[in-house]
């Protein structure tokens, strides 16, 4: 195991145990404590989801580290569920006006269907949408949080960890 896989798993195993660095001391409902990352994307709620993703800075994480970390994440991820991360990219920036034919030939992309995607097309066309709309960018995250358990960047997993200990030591 990598050094950023191991330093991954301790972040996220110290916010599923509550070690959090919050200066709020509100009880805990200890049915709302998560494992770990994965329990969390299993349990929480859209809206803890939204919450949690909601507060990544989009300059935070520059592109040029957030790129390569994506298209490696949407490898890993099941095909169905690129499927559904593709599908939900498509609806929010069609309610952008932005057609998924046009989108299509103007990243290149293989089709416009996602049940047939690649995880190259998945990979541009979250790109794209970091670049330019990172607050939907964001919104697909907290519907579709399988793409974030695959991120093992040392830099956005400490991004991430330093949100996520922010958002779990209020809850």
């Amino acid at each position: 195991m990598s050094s950023s896989d191991q330093y991954k798993r301790q972040i996220m195993n110290d916010l599923a145990q509550g070690n959090t660095e919050s200066l709020d001391d509100a009880p805990r409902d200890p049915s709302r404590e998560y494992q770990n990352f994965d329990d969390f994307a299993q349990r929480s709620t859209h809206q803890e989801r939204r919450q949690l993703f909601g507060r990544i800075d989009h300059n935070q994480v520059p592109p040029s580290q957030m790129e390569p970390e994506l298209k490696k994440a949407i490898e890993k991820i099941q095909p169905n569920e690129r499927d559904d991360v593709a599908r939900s990219f498509f609806k929010h920036l069609k309610e952008r006006g932005l057609d998924d034919r046009h989108l299509e030939k103007q990243l290149g992309l293989s089709t416009h269907n996602p049940n047939r995607m690649t995880a190259d097309d998945v990979s541009k066309l979250a790109s794209f949408t970091y670049h330019n709309h990172p607050d939907l960018f964001r919104e697909v995250m907290a519907e579709q949080p399988a793409i974030f358990k695959f991120l093992s960047n040392p830099m956005v997993g400490a991004a991430l960890g330093a949100i996520a200990s922010k958002w779990f030591g209020k809850h």
